[in-house]
């Protein structure tokens, strides 16, 4: 086992402890131990505190100490928290009775007094040990973080953090979470003054082990790994007049960004949540102008270091489709022979050839209604905000019109999409008027199929793999979209295959 990690941290006041909690939360996921430890007084309350609040997103959620109840449970959106306090500990079979024997998988613990029931603690885990400096003033506190075995790396990234943000000027900002995405990535935003500003943690991490020819599955489908394809392609959008946000700090190595804060306005509205028809207007005629100039593959990244855009391939597109073999067919009861596996692929092999010499541009790869921030004070196609783009690839234009006109997280209506599918086609007729609608219609209906198809058996991995069941509910949308792609007479053959093989999703 490797040496404990330690580092020390000045803390002069509660919203200096609030800071460190806050950083710390943006690193922690389910099964995360934190050990608190700490003379009376010493704030281990007010740490466990400002860490669930700013988990709750709430600076006035009601945290009361476990002193007499020994444990309290929280259910929060990223996960779950039990706080524990063991002062009163008599003894060790008290601990099954508070739900600390054996502690939970699917939360996150934190334990005060720890050293009543050192034999509870794992060897994966993080301490913290406070203590008062009175002199430096009544509400300051050193903290000591030490991260034991695998949680080490996790208080070194903490270490590694605190430094990026000390060195962008924002280590006394208050911190506020942002909702997460189904990546690895956490979000935080800053305040300091009337200054807002978005804080991205990044760490490296591939998507899976080596099952795709020795790759992993982001490293065969050209996912982003790092924080570096999201600074080539945000510099290289900006500089075209498109509206990603500006990069303020970076550390490309360590995974950290600081950028501009866009703002909070959606381009969904209601409930349940629809298309605001004007702003999805403006995002069609953007990807139309973004997909009539030729676009690099080579941007640069930083002084004398290039990023290519890697190629949205025929393998690449392959493998996202064979998400449906992997994980939507046996959640559905579907045996995988293979010769149901050679089948698919035939057909899969027969639509990827027909874009055969299809012009190639950015695809940014998410580009729906969780990705878009409306900017109503710039102007155009300068209004659609984007966020989200660091999986961008080399593709088919129509790749990310499905991805706008399906939107994976909302009921796109068909009429809706039918009129903007014609708006994106003849604003592309108008500035080249040897663009095909017909021929651009029948590649949307193929990156239509193989997006579903692939969502299918994204969100059933997400469930099963990841332990994220709430992904489950968009899957019969995905469902309804794939139909509607089926319909078109160029996928007469897939069509058959489904209607044979494919079962519906559970209601």
């Amino acid at each position: 086992m490797s040496e404990p990690f330690v580092f020390h941290v000045a803390l002069a006041n509660e919203a200096a402890t609030a800071g460190l909690m806050a950083d710390l939360a943006l690193l922690l996921g389910p099964g995360d131990v934190i050990a608190l430890s700490g003379d009376l007084g010493a704030g281990k309350t007010s740490a466990a505190r400002a860490l669930i609040r700013y988990l709750a997103q709430d600076d006035d959620y009601e945290v009361p100490s476990p002193t007499f109840t020994l444990a309290q449970h929280y259910d929060l959106a990223p996960f779950a928290v039990l706080h524990a306090d063991l002062y009163r500990i008599g003894d060790p079979s008290e601990l099954e009775e508070i739900g600390l024997a054996p502690l939970p998988e699917r939360a996150v613990t934190l334990i005060e007094w720890p050293e009543r029931a050192p034999e509870l603690l794992p060897a994966d885990r993080i301490a913290i040990t406070l203590s008062h400096r009175p002199a430096l003033g009544s509400a300051a506190r050193a903290a000591e973080i030490t991260g034991y075995g695998a949680a080490r790396a996790k208080v070194e990234r903490l270490a590694a953090l605190r430094q990026f943000l000390d060195l962008a000027g924002q280590i006394d900002a208050r911190r506020q979470r942002m909702p997460g995405d189904a990546s690895t990535r956490s979000y935080a935003r800053l305040f300091k003054g009337d200054a807002v500003a978005i804080l991205m943690n990044s760490p490296r991490r591939p998507d899976g082990p080596a099952l795709y020819n020795g790759q992993s599955y982001s490293a065969a489908v050209h996912l982003a790994e790092d924080i570096k394809p999201f600074v080539a392609i945000a510099n290289g959008l900006r500089q075209r007049g498109y509206s990603a946000p500006e990069i303020y700090h970076a550390d490309l190595d360590e995974g950290f960004l600081i950028t501009e804060d866009l703002g909070r306005a959606v381009f969904i509205d209601g409930d349940p949540p629809a298309p605001i028809v004007e702003r999805y207007e403006a995002a069609v005629d953007m990807l139309a102008a973004l997909h009539h100039a030729p676009l690099p593959e080579v941007l640069p990244l930083a002084p004398q270091i290039d990023y290519t855009v890697p190629p949205f391939d025929n393998e690449a597109m392959t493998i996202e489709v064979g998400l449906m073999l992997e994980w939507y067919l046996p959640d559905r009861n579907v045996t995988v022979t293979d010769a149901l596996r050679a089948d698919f692929e035939r057909l899969w092999r027969d639509l990827f050839a027909r874009l055969t010499g299809v012009p190639r541009t950015w695809v940014l790869r998410d580009f729906h209604s969780p990705n878009l921030i409306w900017l109503e004070q710039r102007l155009g196609i300068a209004r659609v905000g984007l966020i989200d783009f660091q999986d961008t690839v080399m593709g088919p234009a129509a790749y990310d019109v499905v991805s706008l006109l399906q939107d994976a997280r909302i009921d796109v209506p068909e009429p809706v999409e039918i009129a903007l599918l014609a708006r994106y086609a003849r604003a592309r007729k108008t500035a080249d008027p040897a663009f095909d609608p017909a021929a651009f219609v029948a590649q949307y209906a193929i990156m239509s199929a193989q997006r579903n198809t692939r969502l299918l058996g994204t969100f059933a991995r997400l469930n099963r793999r990841d332990g994220k069941p709430h992904y489950l509910r968009h899957q019969p949308r995905a469902w309804t979209y794939l139909n509607r792609a089926l319909a078109h007479p160029g996928l007469a053959a897939y069509r058959q295959w489904c209607a044979t093989h494919m079962p519906a999703p559970a209601a």
